[in-house]
């Protein structure tokens, strides 16, 4: 079975690569990974490294809390942030948390071997459902702790079907699962992995400690009406708040998946009717209370 993830490893490259002649995301996908190797020996030998990797820019927010806790209390660690996506390197990519943040190298054997002479992290932090094989089976040859943060699982995936062997075996080799509800819990229980317990979604935790923080923008915009937000939204999701956006009184905030320039002019075009206004557009000295949407 780890010949056959490896040339899906392998296709899956490939693909991605064809994909980046037509697809700004999937050329940034390519062109972000060029480099790697010689960005991450940014890191000196005696570094103590704890690695988070991430998919995207919501798995973040869901390990964000656990990394400002241990940069805050063990200020003697260095943070290495990686990433999967584009959607989630892009805006992050200048965390103050971290030391070093970057996307992380395909998972193919050569190049996790190569990542982990380099980094040689003490402690690794995969967050929600990053089953990267190469990488757990290489930490765990190393006796290097990896846990899964916010984990969540489903019955139909491949852990828990009859075909399902060679995946549980790498997934017993986790140290630890803090996993998002009960129902994730037993499904590890009845594959007997049992080093788990319910810690529910750290995204929650994020959110609680963002409600603490005011923003003027977000105040005058708000102008003392009631706000709806619509977070990691797609085109389709918006077309839908466009048509009734009039319906109401609320006001929307509109946070986006994608940020490239054709889908926020998208944005602009379904929304302009209603007053619309991009965050990273207003100025100090412009009234913004008319306004029915914020992106």
């Amino acid at each position: 079975m780890n010949i056959f993830y490896n040339i899906g490893i392998r296709l899956y490259a490939c693909a991605i690569g064809l994909a980046s002649l037509f697809s700004i995301k999937a050329k940034r996908w390519m062109q972000g990974r060029k480099h790697i190797f010689k960005t991450l020996t940014s890191f000196k030998t005696a570094d103590k490294i704890i690695w988070f990797h991430c998919a995207s820019l919501g798995e973040f927010e869901q390990g964000r809390t656990l990394i400002e806790l241990i940069k805050t209390h063990k200020p003697e660690y260095k943070i290495l942030l990686t990433f999967f996506s584009p959607s989630g390197y892009e805006i992050r990519k200048n965390y103050a948390y971290a030391d070093l943040v970057c996307y992380l190298p395909i998972d193919t054997p050569r190049n996790v071997k190569r990542f982990f002479s380099i980094v040689n992290p003490e402690y690794i932090f995969f967050i929600k459902y990053e089953f990267w094989f190469n990488y757990m089976q290489e930490a765990y040859k190393r006796n290097i702790p990896f846990y899964y943060v916010s984990a969540i699982f489903r019955k139909n995936q491949w852990f828990f079907t009859f075909y399902g062997a060679w995946f549980r075996k790498q997934l017993s080799k986790a140290t630890y699962f803090f996993t998002q509800n009960e129902t994730s819990k037993q499904l590890l229980n009845s594959i007997h992995i049992h080093q788990c317990d319910v810690y529910s979604d750290t995204r929650f935790d994020t959110v609680a400690a963002f409600t603490k923080q005011s923003d003027p923008i977000v105040e005058q915009f708000s102008a003392n009406k009631p706000v709806l937000i619509a977070g990691s939204t797609w085109y389709e999701d918006e077309k839908i708040i466009s048509s009734v956006v009039h319906q109401n009184e609320f006001k929307w905030i509109i946070v986006p998946h994608e940020i490239g320039e054709k889908h926020l002019q998208q944005i602009r075009t379904l929304f302009s009717e209603f007053g619309c206004v991009f965050y990273t557009e207003i100025t100090p000295d412009r009234d913004i209370t008319n306004c029915k949407v914020l992106v």
